[in-house]
């Protein structure tokens, strides 16, 4: 019947009314990101089982969707996920990770220039500020590669001398930073920022409660514990 209807053919009332129902229902899982993650978690899934010949789930748990209310969650969260192939020994600095984000970023400085398939990094706020992510590029590669030498067991709960600028500006301690950069994915499943950006949202999104309510307030707020 869609066919037909796409086609231009003349359809009986009750005929459109169901081509309306099933539209409405892909336009909702068109916008759906968990409907998105079945579909591809079971598509790498049956791919992956047919070469290894074996069954069961590719990944072994559900992903999160976690919404970034600041700068502050937005620089963990973007540190922690560039910093998925060190923790898990694929790689041994950020710029020889593969498939990242700071990897592009780093390739891309050396010539001067940012990736134009990324947001580039236009530093603090300021007036006719330029599209983009509100920290200087230096200032990331650094907190970053600092971030992933404190990675290292030997070296575990070790304070760099040179705090990175980008901390300063963000507010968060260092001792904070390196327990976000270590537990971004674990610790928050929904909305991350400070205490009043959570509370911010959870009024406009009518939510009484919210998961990780308190280490956004200890580790993300203006006056952490």
């Amino acid at each position: 019947m869609a066919q037909r209807y796409l086609n231009g053919d003349t359809l009986d009332p009750y005929k459109l009314k169901a081509i309306e129902d099933v539209a409405s229902i892909w336009r909702e899982r068109l916008m759906d990101i968990s409907w998105f993650m079945r579909c591809l978690n079971e598509s790498v899934a049956r791919q992956a089982n047919t070469e290894d010949k074996c069954t069961g789930r590719f990944w072994e748990g559900r992903f999160k969707s976690q919404a970034l209310l600041d700068e502050k969650a937005l620089a963990a969260c973007m540190a922690y996920v560039d910093l998925n192939p060190i923790r898990a020994n694929m790689a041994k600095t950020p710029e020889d990770s593969d498939h990242t984000s700071i990897q592009q970023r780093i390739r891309a400085s050396i010539l001067d220039e940012q990736p134009k398939e990324l947001l580039p990094l236009v530093g603090g706020e300021r007036l006719n500020m330029p599209k983009g992510l509100p920290f200087r590029l230096d200032h990331y590669l650094e907190l970053v590669d600092w971030s992933g030498r404190h990675l290292d067991p030997r070296k575990r709960g070790a304070i760099a001398e040179n705090t990175p600028p980008i901390l300063e500006r963000l507010g968060i301690p260092p001792r904070h930073w390196l327990y976000l950069s270590r537990n971004f994915e674990s610790r928050f499943k929904g909305l991350v920022g400070s205490a009043e950006a959570v509370r911010h949202a959870c009024r406009r999104l009518n939510k009484r409660w919210v998961h990780g309510i308190r280490d956004c307030r200890c580790y993300l707020s203006a006056t952490p514990c």
